[in-house]
């Protein structure tokens, strides 16, 4: 039987492998360009890590983390998420003793044992950016913005922003007594019952719609803030109106990490059906401390590329899944010696800086032209005994169906004029 990818995974495969580059691309320009460095840290860590900084109650310590021993005996998990391994590696080598805030994103995997479904992975890619040791509503809001900009580069319209606050270490105890006292009053199961002692907020993230009904009445965290808590979520949400931001207050909005504080958002798309959101994240004033660090009040986001790439194609921003432009010239040597001139002669073009393949296997010319066809270029290269006799070779515009004898010395120059206009 062949091998298949374990369940939970996907393969990405050209076309569709070349759109997710180019979503990381665009989800991560606005952070580089607002001086965010590129941070990579390990894919797996110390299970303390997560237990510490994402919450013994979440779903995703409880129940999805892929965790193992290795050879030495260490407990170590794959990361199913980016912000505790950056502040771990901030930490440890002491970015945060120089200027603040410290300004990162990242790139890359991450692993969490779900239900799988479409747009819900086991292993998914996620871009994310992180500002740490600034409390500052301009900061908040600059992240957002920069996560806005992103999905614009994009051409995504169907996009949208739902922003709260959980309030901070001084208002949040009286919210949560309040929570607590609602919840106990619900007809719930055993284990929900129990996380209602441990994390109460946990509840009200419960996607199951028989919880989500009973929550009806349950009090709001806006109803308990404090004076310093309002008046920052009051800044944050004006200055994302003066940059034009549109965005929908949801008081019952609530991440599934134990770390975040006052401003939380989340990107969703409702193209997407029930995993609709794309992105989010907010502000995490405690993390450092729960990782044995100093006090780093510090913000971030992580947008999904699996599902940012799921969003793309529901708005149909994606060409057909015919055959793709991958090189702009083909060659197409017809003979041995055609074939050495030609390999050089495409060594030539890439140097050059231009995208350029070649026939392989000694095809004739008609399946050396059906693959000119394949590779999506605008031009190829013909070249045969006659065409290297008189140092020259056929250069066919693949569009118009014109050719033209072309000196061989000449063809990395023609090329580059044309097809640079």
């Amino acid at each position: 039987m062949t091998l298949q990818a374990p369940k939970g995974t996907f393969d990405w495969l050209p076309p569709r492998s070349e759109r997710a580059l180019a979503v990381r691309e665009a989800l991560t320009a606005p952070a580089r360009r607002a001086g965010y460095g590129y941070i990579e840290t390990p894919v797996f860590e110390d299970t303390a890590l997560f237990v510490r900084g994402v919450g013994e109650s979440t779903d995703i310590v409880s129940k999805e983390m892929y965790t193992f021993e290795d050879k030495g005996g260490r407990s170590i998990t794959l990361r199913p998420e980016g912000t505790a391994s950056v502040v771990r590696a901030v930490l440890q080598h002491g970015l945060h003793n120089g200027q603040l805030p410290v300004k990162l994103w990242y790139s890359g995997s991450q692993f969490r044992y779900e239900r799988a479904q479409k747009g819900r992975y086991r292993h998914f890619w996620q871009v994310g950016a992180e500002a740490l040791g600034s409390e500052d509503p301009a900061l908040d809001a600059e992240l957002i913005l920069l996560a806005v900009d992103g999905y614009a580069a994009l051409g995504l319209t169907g996009v949208r922003l739902l922003i709260n606050t959980l309030g901070d270490r001084e208002c949040r105890p009286v919210y949560r007594a309040a929570l607590q006292d609602f919840l106990r009053g619900l007809d719930l199961d055993e284990p929900t019952r129990q996380r209602i002692e441990i994390n109460p907020l946990r509840v009200l993230d419960d996607k199951r719609p028989e919880v989500q009904e009973r929550l009806a009445g349950a009090p709001l965290v806006v109803d308990h803030l404090c004076g310093a808590c309002k008046a920052y979520h009051e800044e944050v949400r004006s200055l994302l109106t003066a940059s034009g931001v549109a965005y929908t207050d949801d008081p019952r909005l609530v991440r599934g990490l134990d770390y975040y504080t006052r401003t939380t958002f989340e990107f969703v798309h409702d193209g997407l059906g029930s995993q609709s959101a794309v992105g989010g994240g907010g502000r995490y004033d405690g993390l450092s401390e729960m990782l044995g660090g100093p006090a780093l009040p510090s913000v971030g986001w992580a947008l999904g590329v699996d599902r940012t790439v799921l969003a793309m194609e529901a708005e149909g921003l994606f060409p057909g899944d015919g055959e793709q432009a991958r090189v702009q010239v083909y060659g197409v040597p017809l003979g041995e010696e055609a074939r050495r001139r030609m390999f050089l002669l495409v060594t030539e073009l890439r140097r050059a800086g231009l995208a350029a393949d070649m026939s392989f296997g000694g095809k004739g010319v008609k399946g050396a032209m059906k693959g000119a066809d394949r590779s999506g270029a605008s031009h190829a290269v013909i070249l045969g005994e006659r065409d290297i006799a008189a140092g020259t070779a056929q250069v066919k515009d693949l569009v118009s169906g014109e050719q033209a004898a072309v000196p061989l010395a000449e063809i990395v120059m023609t090329l580059k004029e044309r097809l640079d206009k």
